[in-house]
């Protein structure tokens, strides 16, 4: 029998593990400075309890990492101290540049770290999150067989280390700041008396923007005049006593393309003006 070890049993953290277990995994976790609402989601999801970390690296053959973002080197190093030599997958939204902390701090215990991401809502009888895997091959073969005929959809990335949290990234970037700036929106609309117009002219998309990659260069040949209306549109959040960054920061972008006034270059051509160094991301 496998035995997977979970840090720590959040929504997400005890769904996922929960779907190891219809591959027959045994999933520990460790109550120690836990809430009472932790303990509660780990006994509904049937997890077994650890006496302590010691005990649960001692017996995990795998150990998932899936945490608030901020904790995620605090609980790498946490299990290096015990010199985990299994399979250490971080699951957190963090960025590379973390990941590769991470994978120093877990590594140096003895562990094969797996970077992984979990895209999509807690798993359920409704919902399939994909969780992408980059690292060792042998090691992503062994994750992935933990979630065979599970709710959890597993998709190897080849590159190593940092994929799977470059993929996370790219897509809350937007998926998250989208929200937010969908709240602002509304908020202007209310302060204005047209928020149902707005809901009106948004529910007449059936796409997301994110999808709709052929469009990019479009925005960028109209930078040069739609920046400008961004920081109107800044300027009158301002003024209603709401948030302007996130409109500040679009004309910031699209300043990047003020030279590319009714140009038609190609998607790789656009993307490209939008970096500040030349040196880009490493293969």
């Amino acid at each position: 029998m496998t035995v997977v070890g979970v840090l720590h049993p959040g929504s997400m953290g005890a769904a996922v593990a929960a779907q190891a277990r219809l591959s027959g995994a045994e999933i520990l976790w460790c109550p120690a400075g836990r809430s009472s609402a932790t303990e509660e989601r780990a006994l509904r999801y049937g997890l077994t309890s650890a006496s302590d970390l010691r005990e649960l690296v001692d017996a995990a053959d795998v150990i998932l990492s899936i945490c608030p973002p901020a904790f995620a080197e605090d609980v790498a190093a946490e299990v290096a101290v015990h010199a985990f030599t299994g399979i250490y997958v971080d699951g957190n939204a963090i960025s590379p540049a973390t990941m590769a902390r991470v994978y120093d701090i877990a590594a140096r215990g003895g562990a094969t770290v797996v970077d992984g991401s979990i895209i999509g809502s807690p798993p359920s009888d409704s919902k399939s999150p994909r969780l992408y895997l980059s690292g060792p091959e042998h090691a992503l073969a062994s994750v992935a067989s933990l979630f065979t005929g599970s709710a959890v959809h597993t998709h190897a990335l080849s590159g190593g280390v940092g994929r799977a949290s470059a993929l996370k990234l790219s897509y809350s970037s937007y998926q998250k700041t989208s929200r937010v700036l969908a709240a602002v929106s509304y908020a202007l609309a209310r302060d204005y008396g047209v928020e149902k117009e707005l809901l009106d002219i948004a529910q007449g998309r059936a796409i997301s923007y994110l999808a709709e990659t052929t469009y990019i260069p479009k925005v960028a040949a109209r930078a040069w005049r739609w920046g400008p209306e961004m920081e109107e549109a800044a300027a009158t959040l301002r003024e209603a006593g709401l948030p302007a960054e996130l409109a500040e920061a679009s004309a910031a972008v699209m300043s990047r393309w003020g030279d590319l006034r009714d140009s038609s270059l190609s998607i790789p051509e656009v993307l490209e003006q939008l970096h500040d160094a030349p040196e880009g991301i490493p293969d």
